[in-house]
């Protein structure tokens, strides 16, 4: 196993579309909140919408040979856009407007590995990666991720890469983590 990593252009999205629904699937069956908000959560109604919402959009995959087994999708958007879609419904936020100072937040907002290849380092390489990228734009200031339940490994993940959980949301169908 060689694992390389690429960093895909807005054009080329489609490459992920099998693992993007894999990881709606994933978060569905580990899900144990509101497991219904899922069923209509794939590729095209959160890839897409989410990609042609932001700002900037940084795509990084990593492949062993030619096949993707793995991706990380990261965004630089108005914190306005994260009252829409399924909170607002629920007459939430995904985060406290007047603890964002700034116009913009960075979101590591989509991430995924193939089982049988977790815990072998390559999701350190593809959150860094990500990191570097959103760390890149001096008048980011705040970094969220969107953890949803019943998906501890991930949480565990996140807070060892020192994201600190800021609050729940749905009735704690999702997890708020923020930078520190």
């Amino acid at each position: 196993m060689e694992i390389h990593y690429e960093v895909i252009s807005e054009d080329n999205i489609n490459c992920i579309k099998d693992l993007c629904n894999e990881l709606m699937a994933y978060q569905k069956s580990i899900s144990y909140i509101h497991t219904e908000l899922f069923d209509g959560m794939n590729f095209e109604t959160r890839m897409i919408p989410s990609v042609k919402s932001a700002q900037a959009n940084f795509l990084v995959v990593a492949k062993d040979d030619q096949e993707i087994v793995g991706y990380a999708y990261s965004n630089i958007a108005p914190k306005q856009i994260y009252t829409n879609d399924f909170a607002t419904l629920q007459c939430e936020s995904f985060f406290d407007f007047d603890s964002v100072k700034t116009d913009d937040v960075g979101c590591l907002s989509q991430f995924y590995l193939k089982y049988g290849y977790r815990n072998m380092g390559i999701g350190s390489v593809l959150f860094k990666k990500s990191m570097d990228w959103l760390n890149s734009f001096n008048s980011i200031n705040d970094l969220f991720i969107f953890v949803s339940n019943g998906n501890d490994n991930a949480l565990k993940f996140y807070q060892g890469k020192s994201f600190k959980i800021s609050h729940q949301i749905l009735d704690g169908f999702i997890t708020v983590l923020r930078n520190t």
